[in-house]
């Protein structure tokens, strides 16, 4: 199989999930948000975010009962790093009123200036936290 079928599948399948969701119910899916809204149970909302997380949540199943095989994941820090830089990522998603599907997927598709800004950020976040980890390690 050609090792970019995968990637370009998914991708696909984020833009039209992100675009389904957009012009059925009016929302951009931005994942913070749609956790964020499954804490409000008697919303009219609720049942929405409900069923865009769980497939979310079923992708992986999906992909290997497609595929014949589980996802491979390898993470490589341990779970004191990854509780923290999950504290980041929520504090950022907070700062930046959105995550990186909200304002990379959604935003930059409807060219917005705010979400631009944001990715910008993101990435210059991300560059320089890799770079300091380099150095530090």
């Amino acid at each position: 199989m050609n090792p970019y079928l995968p990637p370009l599948a998914g991708g696909l399948l984020i833009g039209l999930s992100a675009a389904m969701l957009l012009l059925l119910n009016g929302r951009i899916a931005g994942i913070s948000g749609l956790v964020a809204g499954l804490g409000r149970p008697g919303s009219a909302r609720w049942l929405a975010d409900a069923a865009f997380v769980l497939g979310l949540i079923l992708g992986p199943p999906a992909f290997a009962l497609l595929a014949g095989h589980w996802p491979e994941i390898r993470i490589a820090a341990g779970l004191p790093a990854l509780a923290f830089a999950g504290l980041l990522v929520g504090f950022g998603t907070r700062l930046g009123s959105g995550c990186t599907s909200g304002h990379g997927v959604c935003g930059l598709a409807r060219l917005s200036l705010r979400s631009i800004a944001a990715v910008l950020v993101f990435l210059a976040t991300g560059m320089l936290t890799v770079a300091a980890l380099r150095v530090l390690a």
